[in-house]
Formats: C-alpha cells, structure tokens, sequence
C-alpha cells in the first residue's frame, strides 16, 4: 500500500469527491455566517468568507492577508479567486510558498516580531511535524485581542473511530498524521491555553463505497484511509474489516438507503 498523499494527482480527484460526498464546506460556512463573527467580536473560498465579515466591521481600514501553503496549486487557486472577487478593496494579499516551519524559520531568521490580529489553521494541523510547537508558535503571535481559529475533524468523528482502531495498518508518510479535537484539546489544556469548542455537524455519503466498480467510491475509499488505491492494494483482511468498520454505528449510520459517515468538525477558538 501506498500513501495517498503521495500521489498528488489521485489525492486531488479523491479530495474533490469528497467535498462532492460531504456537507463539509457548508458547515464550515455556517459556523463563520453566524458564530464567527459574534466569538471573534470583530469577526479559497472560506478565507474570503472571513476577510468579508472583517472588513465589514472595518470598513476603510487596510487589511494584511498574508497565506501560507507550501502547495503551489492551492496558492494559485486562491490567487484565481481573488482576481475573480469584487470588493477586496483595501486587502494586501501576501502568498509565501512554504509550510508553517518553513515560516517559523523564515521569521526567526528575519528577527520579525510581526504580531496578528487573526490567525487560523482550517484542516491543516494533520500536515505539520508537531502539532504542540505549532500551536505554541503561532499562538505566541497574537496580539492582546486577537483569536487563533483551528478547525479539524472533531474527536466524536467516524475520522476519530477509524483513524485510531486502523490508522497503525494504514501507510501514512511522515507529511500527514491522524490528529481530531481531541488530540488538539489536550495539547491546549496541557499548555494551560483557554479556548472555546464549538462541534460543526457534518455528514459524508459513503454508499458508492459499497457499490462494486464505482470510481466515486474507490476514491472516497483512498481518501478515508489516505491509502492510493486502497480497494486494489490492501490486504484482503484489512479491507474486509475496515469496510465492516464504516458502516458501524462508530463510523456512520444508515438512513433513507444511504450510509452516511460521520464527518463532524470541530472548531476550537483559542484566546492569546
């Protein structure tokens, strides 16, 4: 077995099936409509959403954007949007090529005491090294009133149920890890940190997992395990099980004919 995120081309159509399958982006969206803005008191796709409610609360005042992504084709994306966009008025868009150790170096190297008003990490905690010293960096640049927003899948997930009975038999690479909210609050209340969790419910329909031959459904397989071609290379056992395992009450239920996983976010607001 391979993982998934090794070939980038087959993680980008399984990712695409999989917003396609899931209620992810509208749940995020709902949270940053009508939480976000009352949390935060000031407040692609979802980082505009955020830059609205901010400069609708501020309007006139210069706001710095600057985005970190080591993925080229992320930036350029996002970079597409923004051209695509009206009223960005008063927004400088800065895009640094690189992952956030690269950043951390790249400040510390600069000797920058750069602070922000407003920093998050939206589904990005599970592509750093080590998630404690990230946290702890990037929480340390915060202003007084300023808020650093983490969204990950929550640790009442099927994400949760799966990734810790079969994530050890599943070949992850040192760039990805299986981390939820539940691993993120522990590092918070470890670190003394205060925080505010709210759970964005979700919801993946699975049911082209169980229909032999579907593509849809043996990409949406590669991406629950982060495996290339999983329903081809792994072992006839594991995947017997792990197929049983999603249409568990821990992973998913059954509704209207359909298995729908248990997708469910969390997003954790962290005070400076």
């Amino acid at each position: 077995m391979r993982s998934l995120i090794a070939d980038h081309s087959r993680y980008v159509k399984s990712f695409r099936v999989f917003l396609k399958s899931s209620t992810e982006h509208q749940c995020v969206r709902d949270f940053v409509e009508k939480q976000l803005p009352a949390q935060l008191g000031l407040v692609g796709e979802i980082d505009l959403m955020m830059l609205s409610k901010v400069r609708a609360r501020y309007p006139g005042v210069t706001i710095n954007n600057e985005v970190i992504d080591p993925n080229a084709e992320q930036i350029f994306s996002y970079k597409e949007r923004v051209a695509k966009t009206s009223n960005l008025e008063n927004i400088k868009f800065t895009w640094h090529k690189e992952t956030a150790h690269e950043y951390e170096s790249r400040m510390s190297a600069e000797k920058s005491s750069k602070k922000w008003d407003f920093i998050h990490m939206i589904q990005m905690l599970y592509y750093v090294k080590d998630i404690p010293a990230t946290i702890r960096y990037f929480h340390q640049l915060l202003e007084k009133q300023a808020k650093l927003l983490i969204i990950l899948v929550s640790g009442n997930s099927g994400w949760e149920t799966l990734w810790k009975k079969y994530g050890p038999h599943l070949p992850l690479t040192d760039l990805c890890c299986h981390a939820t909210s539940a691993d993120v609050k522990a590092i918070l209340d470890s670190a003394g940190l205060k925080y505010q969790l709210y759970e964005l419910p979700s919801d993946m329909d699975i049911t082209s997992c169980f229909m032999e031959g579907s593509m849809d459904g043996e990409l949406l397989l590669d991406f629950l395990t982060e495996t290339c071609e999983f329903s081809k290379t792994a072992p006839p056992e594991l995947k017997q099980q792990i197929m049983e395992e999603l249409r568990k009450p821990g992973c998913s239920q059954e509704r209207d004919g359909k298995v729908l996983f248990n997708n469910n976010l969390s997003a954790i607001v962290v005070e400076p």
